[in-house]
């Protein structure tokens, strides 16, 4: 890369999907100052939006709280361009750069992101030539470096990263809950990256708020700990403590949220052995959470004449408390990518012979599919 990412020394990076509403739904400003104000003098820097967030307003904030009242010296920021929610052609999905230009106010984007590759949207990027566009762009000292944010495969990880060498980073979904998750393949998405030398930007590290109030039983593991300390930062300390991350991307919705995560943060330590082993009796606790009793020992698998994963279909089912829908119908598009869906089960029975646990899997299929296939 022509400029080499400058250290980070300050992981918390503050994003600006969930920003605070006022009850008319408009973006609560002056809040969203006071949290600026709060994260920069604790020695923050990285802020992430995206020119879809809430139609644009997101970038709007960040101008009047940040561009509008700090030097350009005192932040860096990232955002992205979706081909997708936010195009309707070539010429459209280019115009979001010029756009977020104006919007943000800060006259180039520190880190640019082609947002949300997916199964069903990465070849639109490829279509409107939008990887050569974001390379023109930062040729002409518009972005200083450029990546993509990522939700699908790690083998379609993979064929984007060999297919484009040069991209700089990327944007992962990466948390404790998620770390083995078929639906997310946080570990080996993180792996595959680190193999690449591509640093790497955590989203989602509390999983859209979900592990800041997880479930009675993930509770009970870390107040064992006798710690006075939020769940959410035993998530946040969980993904700051990886190898080769340069930023941690939080959506904080308030100034108390923010002041939790400062407190993690600014004197951040990374987990330590008994800490961690902490983690995983929290990961085992939301593996026992199920609704389907399925114990992933595949051996439904080895003669569905559809190759269904039904481990895999289950357990996105199981993780779905507490997530919006659209996360379970993308995870389920991860884990049946390649292979059968759930609608495609013909019910000739060889699965239920096989299931040790004698699960009805034909109609727990059934269900899955009226769930799942919308």
């Amino acid at each position: 890369m022509s400029e080499k990412f400058r250290e980070n020394p300050f992981r918390l990076a503050f994003g600006l999907m969930r920003l605070p509403k006022n009850a008319d739904g408009s973006i609560d400003i002056p809040q969203v100052c006071e949290m600026t104000d709060h994260f920069i003098a604790a020695g923050g820097t990285y802020f992430d939006t995206a020119y879809v967030y809430d139609g644009g307003d997101s970038e709007k904030a960040f101008k009047a709280a940040v561009a509008d009242r700090y030097p350009r010296e005192a932040y860096t920021l990232a955002t992205k361009l979706n081909a997708v929610l936010g195009a309707t052609d070539e010429k459209s999905a280019k115009a979001e750069f010029q756009t977020s230009l104006e919007r943000t106010g800060a006259g180039f984007f520190d880190y640019y992101l082609l947002h949300a590759m997916q199964r069903g949207t990465f070849r639109k990027y490829d279509e409107y030539g939008l990887w050569d566009y974001v390379k023109e762009q930062k040729a002409k000292g518009l972005i200083k470096h450029w990546g993509f944010s990522f939700h699908a495969d790690p083998d379609l990880l993979e064929e984007l990263l060999e297919k484009h060498p040069d991209a700089e980073f990327v944007q992962l979904q990466i948390n404790y809950a998620d770390w083995e998750n078929p639906g997310v393949a946080s570990r080996k998405n993180w792996e595959i990256c680190k193999a690449h030398g591509k640093p790497v930007m955590i989203m989602e590290p509390v999983k859209g708020g979900i592990l800041a109030d997880p479930i009675p039983t993930v509770r009970a593991v870390f107040d064992s700990a006798g710690k006075d300390v939020s769940y959410a930062s035993w998530a946040l300390r969980f993904a700051a403590g990886l190898e080769n991350i340069h930023a941690v991307l939080s959506g904080m919705s308030n100034l108390a949220q923010m002041d939790d995560n400062l407190k993690t943060m600014k004197d951040f330590r990374p987990l330590d052995e008994a800490e961690m082993e902490l983690i995983h009796q929290a990961q085992a606790a939301l593996d026992a959470d199920k609704s389907i009793p399925c114990t992933a020992c595949h051996y439904c698998t080895k003669g569905c004449p559809m190759e269904i994963p039904i481990p895999e279909i289950f357990n996105v089912i199981n993780r779905r408390k507490g997530s919006p829908e659209f996360r379970t119908i993308r995870e389920y598009g991860i884990v049946t990518n390649g292979r059968g869906t759930a609608g495609q089960c013909i019910a000739c029975g060889q699965c239920e012979g096989a299931c040790p646990q004698g699960l009805p899997i034909i109609e727990l299929l059934r269900k899955c599919k009226e769930e799942l296939e919308k």
